[in-house]
């Protein structure tokens, strides 16, 4: 379909696996923070949810530039785990996967607070006096009414995470083959001479898997609708 060099074919399988991991480790502590939100009343819950979508409203570098001074080999979590655990994220595409994983993790969260909430309680209060303990009402009751947002969350924090470039780049630079994603690859291109082509031919690449991204989304939801909803 496109004729793709093969540094571009390293940019996009890197930028479809940081994708993959940072939406898959955001999912059970999106959905962990999503139905808090949704079903209990505890003190600081305003500011919980605030510091949740804090990296929607902050400059993408600031973000970046808070995860290097934090999990940074210098910075007090990235030291740690380096020395007892081995784990390094800066300058890493397992920093890029954490960068973009909390860039994308107000998008996981919102749709699936939202569809929480919608569920009508009284489903899981009748499931409970039937005798069902808390973990089966929420895997056989909630989770699958929750199911569409559940789905648009996974797909827009996966969409985030694949176009994400400030703070990637600020907290693991841009380094080809390690944490040179489709978008800063792209940001490369057009800074050489001769590279519009190139950056052009990522660009659709780029354009190609978010639509098909939501287009998939849309499918699933419809499905899990008509599954659930009698939709």
């Amino acid at each position: 379909m496109f004729d793709l060099s093969p540094d571009e074919w390293v940019a996009i399988k890197l930028s479809l696996r940081i994708a993959t991991v940072a939406t898959l480790v955001a999912l059970p502590i999106g959905l962990a923070i999503a139905w808090l939100l949704a079903r209990k009343q505890f003190w600081g819950k305003a500011l919980l949810d605030g510091l949740i979508h804090l990296p929607l409203v902050l400059p993408p570098v600031v973000t970046g530039y808070l995860l290097l001074i934090s999990f940074g080999r210098r910075g007090p979590i990235g030291a740690f785990l380096a020395d007892y655990f081995g784990i390094v994220f800066s300058f890493r595409w397992t920093g890029a996967a954490l960068a973009c994983g909390v860039m994308g993790f107000p998008l996981l969260v919102r749709p699936i607070r939202l569809s929480i909430e919608a569920i009508d309680r009284k489903l899981e209060e009748a499931a409970s006096t039937l005798g069902a303990d808390r973990l089966w009402v929420f895997l056989g009751i909630t989770l699958p009414l929750a199911m569409p947002g559940l789905i648009a969350g996974l797909v827009l924090c996966f969409a985030k995470a694949l176009g994400e470039f400030g703070a990637t780049i600020t907290f693991v630079s841009n380094i080809p083959g390690e944490t040179q994603t489709i978008s800063a690859a792209i940001y490369t291109f057009t800074q050489i001479p001769g590279g519009d082509t190139a950056a052009g031919r990522l660009v659709l690449v780029a354009i190609v898997i978010s639509l098909a991204a939501l287009v998939a989304a849309e499918w699933l939801a419809r499905r899990a609708g008509m599954r659930f909803h009698g939709e």
